[in-house]
């Protein structure tokens, strides 16, 4: 098995997330600063949700896509759907289509990572 941070054709996606602090023998927890700002972002988002209705992930993607211009917002909106249903297809395809399907499935993830969304 070969894992990779870019997309490969008929890979699976692994939502892997980071440890956050590191408890020592004495109970405490030792958390640096980054891991301060990831815990500040999410008490404001869990804060302004129901103003925004998104969560600390979604609010993160916005803020992040804030610096795109407003075609490539539209794209990362619309590849935002358009991969999870391509990878539900993928699922469910037969075994003569699966290889278009992951075909498509591969160019979808590329342009997503290659626009920075």
């Amino acid at each position: 098995m070969v894992y990779s941070d870019s997309p490969c054709p008929g890979a699976q996606r692994l939502e892997v997330e980071p440890t956050r602090g590191l408890n020592k023998t004495s109970g405490r927890e030792v958390i640096g600063r980054d891991v301060q700002r990831e815990h500040h972002r999410e008490i404001f988002a869990d804060a302004v949700r129901p103003l925004t209705g998104m969560d600390a992930r979604q609010l993160d993607a916005l803020s992040r896509r804030m610096k795109l211009t407003a075609g490539t917002q539209q794209t990362c909106s619309r590849l935002d759907t358009q991969i999870p249903a391509a990878e539900k297809e993928e699922k469910l395809a037969p075994p003569p289509a699966l290889a278009d399907v992951q075909a498509r499935l591969l160019r979808l993830r590329q342009d997503y990572r290659k626009l920075g969304c």
